[in-house]
């Protein structure tokens, strides 16, 4: 459906996005995920060809998107951060201008824009200006324009940016609606909302791609240990001599620390080990044994927000560690320069004093 193959765009010495490659299969919601200033924006107006790359080939549903736009770009409905609306217009008179952008068959003009007005629940609005819709319902507007011509692929730039808790869930469930008969690409920074509508997420930092996968296989394949979370009832005495005995008994355990909860006068104590290995049973016969009553025991694992972090702040590293070669390269490629050039010049100043000795 979309092929992106070597991504790139520069604005001055500053990559935005950075040798970007993945591929966007029909029918699913794909979440584009990661902080401000990664790229998500810059990557989403190269998809729908409204911004140049400096390098890189953009494939929708097989056609070139700088080669053959116009064949491409019927494949696409964007709405952008900013809903592209007029609002001197009203709602039925922007959805027929853009009707009539798209090329829509004229017998079709109708029938579609009434099904995308009921679609995004914006038909008892047809008749008011868009300047005096909620930021919401102009959000809807812009929902519609997108769907028209029942484009493929729909791709979303920040959809709920600014939007009250209650059109955020409305937004989300149109989305999730939407991608039933499209293939939706959602831009977003928040976590929430990629988790709670996405089929696919691919994490971008710095401009590369540093994840893709599935929210469950991404939580899984970062999970290297195994974390148990358990509060205890005990003195501290008792508490910090299983914590010592657990540990020297069990080779698995890594990392492992209790604290006191005022709250509710208990202990909270976690314990990582690795993932091969199940030690609950063990676990809880040994604080029967010691007195020590267990009043919750769970297992947990990474969060998608744990991931997130994980693997942005890897590329951070990773970034700024290029960044350092590089600038140690032309730091070291200077000073190499400098010490040749004084190399020529005392060669020359030695020259010319021989020359006046007449050596």
């Amino acid at each position: 459906m979309i092929e992106v193959s070597h991504l790139t765009k520069k604005y001055g010495n500053h990559v935005a996005v950075d040798d970007l490659s993945f591929c966007v299969e029909e029918g699913q919601i794909y979440g584009f995920l990661g902080p401000n200033g990664a790229g998500k924006s810059t990557t989403m107006n190269m998809l729908t060809g409204y911004l140049g790359a400096t390098s890189g080939e953009i494939k929708i549903d097989g056609h070139d998107i700088y080669k053959e736009p116009e064949e491409a770009k019927r494949n696409i409905g964007y709405l952008p951060e900013l809903p592209p609306v007029y609002d001197t217009m009203t709602v039925k008179e922007y959805l027929a201008f853009v009707a009539e952008l798209k090329k829509i068959d004229k017998k079709e003009r109708r029938k579609q824009i009434g099904e995308v007005m009921e679609l995004t629940k914006i038909t008892s609005m047809q008749d008011r200006l868009i300047q005096n819709l909620s930021k919401g319902y102009k959000q809807r507007v812009g929902l519609a324009q997108a769907i028209l011509g029942y484009p493929k692929i729909i791709i979303l730039d920040e959809p709920t940016v600014g939007l009250d808790p209650m059109q955020i869930i409305e937004i989300r469930q149109l989305i999730k609606s939407l991608g039933k008969k499209h293939t939706v690409i959602l831009s977003s920074h928040i976590l929430p909302e990629v988790s709670a509508v996405c089929d696919h997420i691919m994490i971008i930092a710095h401009g590369r791609l540093a994840a893709s996968d599935t929210p469950e296989n991404l939580s899984r394949l970062m999970s290297g240990d195994n974390v148990l979370s358990m509060q205890l009832c005990g003195t501290e005495d008792a508490v910090r001599a299983a914590e010592k005995e657990l540990k020297e008994r069990y080779a698995a355990i890594g990392e492992m620390h209790a604290s006191y909860n005022v709250e509710n006068d208990l202990w909270q104590m976690e314990l990582h080990y690795k993932k091969e290995v199940d030690l609950r049973e063990e676990i809880f016969y040994y604080m029967a044994e010691h007195r020590l009553p267990i009043y919750e025991m769970k297992m947990t694992s990474k969060s998608l927000e744990d991931v997130f972090l994980e693997l942005t702040k890897e590329q951070e590293k990773s970034a700024a560690a290029e960044e350092m070669t590089g600038r140690t390269a032309k730091e070291s490629a200077a000073a190499e320069n400098s010490q040749t050039a004084e190399t020529t010049q005392k060669e020359e100043t030695d020259n010319a004093g021989n020359m006046e000795k007449g050596i």
